[in-house]
């Protein structure tokens, strides 16, 4: 597998709204954006970082934290309802087209994830190597019954699991995809099926309380809280 190309795509759209300024905004000490250049360069399995954005502002950041911005995103695929899929393959055919580069491998990386730590990569692609999987993403732990408001706040089941309702043991656990925090993609399947979610995915479980995505304020002013006391935190739940 050592002579496979392995890819990593960073997307950092430039029009974020919960959070102006999203990837590039101080984040300890730091902008957001450089915590994912810096694990990503860590990789031991890769061999090239993008930063696939539509801002020359964000793209100088990428650069200056050691990550390749080669070009801007076109303006139709930076929308809000823009699809990720359509992004990955302009990019992935443009670097065939104009630099004859053609990955076996895409690793994606969203910024939005600043606690996923590096054996969750790792994990992923031993689980890759190690099985039939052509995307294998990471997933948290999540209550197994989901529940929906309509515009009158009544309450209706989303799911109705066929087991004993009083006894929540005997549930069959559930999970979310948690934030992307790791999503790894055979390219061939990515293009053939023009979905990240390929027919095949296979999925890592990562823990729970790592798993912020920063969407909001909220998860932001969390995600600081984590971030400052996860070695704490860490042992604390090991020790409970």
């Amino acid at each position: 597998m050592k002579s496979k190309k392995v890819l990593v795509v960073i997307p950092a759209r430039g029009g974020s709204k919960r959070i102006p300024n999203k990837n590039i905004r101080n984040f300890l000490g730091k902008p957001l954006i450089a915590y994912t250049i810096k694990q990503a360069l860590k990789v031991p399995f890769v061999d090239r970082v993008i930063v696939d954005t539509d801002s020359p502002k964000i793209a100088a950041f990428a650069k200056k934290y050691g990550a390749e911005a080669p070009w801007l995103r076109p303006a139709h695929l930076a929308a809000d309802k823009s699809k990720v899929i359509d992004a990955l393959t302009y990019l992935l055919q443009r670097l065939n087209k104009e630099e004859g580069y053609q990955p076996d491998y895409l690793l994606l990386l969203q910024t939005t994830s600043p606690l996923r730590e590096l054996k969750d990569i790792q994990a992923c692609w031993k689980l890759m190597q190690n099985s039939d999987a052509t995307t294998v993403l990471t997933v948290s732990t999540t209550h197994p019954q989901l529940y929906y408001l309509d515009k009158d706040k009544n309450l209706s089941l989303a799911n109705r699991i066929v087991v004993n309702h009083s006894n929540t043991q005997a549930w069959p656990p559930a999970y979310l995809l948690n934030g992307c925090f790791v999503y790894i993609v055979k390219v061939s399947a990515l293009l053939k099926e023009q979905a990240v979610l390929t027919k095949n995915t296979k999925a890592v479980i990562c823990d729970k309380w790592r798993s912020v995505d920063l969407d909001n304020p909220e998860d932001w002013a969390l995600a600081e809280l984590l971030y400052k006391n996860r070695k704490a935190i860490a042992k604390r739940i090991k020790n409970i």
